[in-house]
């Protein structure tokens, strides 16, 4: 049983992480992992004062702070993890290329060292997101990597806002863990995290509706029909252009999040990354009870080609996700209902009939 208040985020890792594969070495690495967000924490709330004329990308030329924060946090990842002989490779979302790390380490971290990133010139919340994986034997080439993410050992993200919180899963259920300033430890707050079936918010940027499929549309505009609508019920949405922050909320009150295909860059097959970002939060969602899918299938079956491979994400409470499936099917058997608002469809406010 786990104890709220209690549970340091090591005592946890003894008690959940399963012995196989590479029990201890994953519990280790978590906890490396927990130590890396603690430092840019720290870096993240100092703000302008950590010397950057614009956290969110300008340079300058004073030292380490000349670099984006992105950059730094990424090092302090790598050197984090690196020193320990339990990682043989590193794939970030700074780095072009896998980086294999000489020795026997049988573990892969991937990671997003800084999402959200533009939206610390405004002082909002982002974050950090992290994956480990198992490597295959001595096999150190780029394919290595390339794992479904239903092989994730282990996922989870760090969220940097009033308080810094952790959240991961070791495939035993998805718990939050919060920062204590004073005794500079993460304690588990949120334990064995459930999405609702069936909730009320959806989380999309709707300045891209025009560049979304169909189905996309037919269910966004069937949220914001409310209480008149297919739905017979009001929806509330929201967006803060950090997947951590957005999927926080989604996972502690459901919801849906969605992050579509669309035809505003038609050779791409999504926006978010299939390893480092859209497969570690699948795991959490699933963990929690909730669904993630591309709108054509199960995010953690898909295939990696690419370390930077993208793919469309829609994640969050189970019915919700599951009917953008449904709509994505229709349209594919040319069976789709798009909704058409009665107010509209066939008159005009302006007429009497």
């Amino acid at each position: 049983m786990l104890n709220p208040g209690y549970t340091t985020i090591s005592k946890f890792l003894i008690q959940q992480v399963p012995e196989e594969p590479h029990g201890r070495e994953l519990a280790a690495l978590l906890v490396d992992v927990a130590a890396v967000v603690k430092a840019i924490s720290a870096a993240v709330g100092k703000g302008p004062l950590l010397g950057l004329a614009s956290l969110a990308g300008s340079e300058n030329t004073q030292g380490e702070a000349q670099k984006k924060l992105d950059l730094i946090a990424d090092e302090l990842f790598a050197r984090g993890v690196e020193w320990s002989g339990l990682v043989g490779a590193l794939a970030s979302e700074e780095r072009d290329e896998v980086h294999f790390i000489d020795g026997n380490g049988p573990l892969a971290l991937v990671f997003d060292p800084l999402d959200g990133s533009n939206n610390l010139d405004m002082n909002l919340p982002v974050g950090s997101i992290f994956s480990v994986l198992a490597l295959a034997g001595s096999d150190r080439g780029p394919g290595a990597v390339l794992q479904p993410g239903h092989r994730q050992l282990a996922a989870g993200y760090a969220i940097y806002g009033p308080s810094t919180q952790v959240v991961i899963t070791v495939g035993r259920g998805t718990h939050g863990f919060t920062l204590d300033r004073e005794i500079g430890n993460f304690v588990l707050t949120h334990p064995d995290i459930r999405i609702p079936e069936e909730a009320s918010d959806y989380l999309i940027n709707a300045s891209n509706r025009r560049f979304w499929e169909p189905p996309v549309q037919r269910y966004v505009d069937e949220c914001k029909a409310g209480v008149e609508g297919p739905r017979g019920r009001d929806f509330n949405t929201r967006w803060v252009a950090s997947m951590v922050a957005d999927v926080h909320r989604v996972l502690l009150r459901g919801g849906i999040y969605l992050y579509p295909r669309d035809q505003k860059e038609a050779n791409r097959e999504g926006r978010l990354r299939l390893m480092y970002e859209a497969n570690p939060m699948a795991m959490l969602v699933e963990q929690a009870g909730g669904a993630a899918s591309t709108g054509r299938g199960r995010i953690l079956d898909v295939q990696p080609e690419r370390i930077h491979q993208r793919v469309p994400v829609v994640l969050g409470s189970r019915a919700e996700v599951e009917r953008v499936d449904r709509y994505h099917e229709e349209f594919d058997k040319g069976d789709d209902k798009p909704y058409s608002s009665p107010l509209f469809g066939e008159r005009s406010l302006f007429t009497n009939a």
